[in-house]
């Protein structure tokens, strides 16, 4: 669920989710309706979401890979960062990645 994913990403970033939303450009009203109704957003509002994270859309929306490649790529990613990740950061990173998984599953788009 998208939300899931913005959450994650305010997490990692440090801000709280409505704080993101202001500085977005959204209402706290629009970050409710991803919650409670599994809403993705537009076009446009992705890609402002996207641009305030520094990542793709595609990061945002798209497919993601098995969860075995997913986790050899982390530990990859984690090998050059340990210092400055914790084990809360890596699992964060995991259940991020676990939901867009779960979710394009759902889809019929997933492993």
């Amino acid at each position: 669920m998208f939300y899931d994913v913005y959450v994650a990403l305010c997490k990692n970033k440090g801000i709280s989710l409505s704080r993101a939303a202001d500085e977005i450009g959204l209402s706290n009203s629009t970050v409710t309706k991803w919650k409670k109704t599994g809403a993705t957003p537009s076009g446009e509002t992705l890609a402002k979401v996207a641009a305030y994270f520094g990542v793709s859309v595609d990061d945002l929306i798209g497919e993601v890979q098995p969860e075995t490649e997913m986790k050899d790529q982390l530990i990859a990613f984690y090998g050059k960062v340990k210092n400055h990740l914790t084990e809360d950061d890596i699992d964060d990173i995991m259940a991020s990645m676990r939901v867009k998984a779960e979710r394009n599953k759902r889809k019929g788009t997933g492993v």
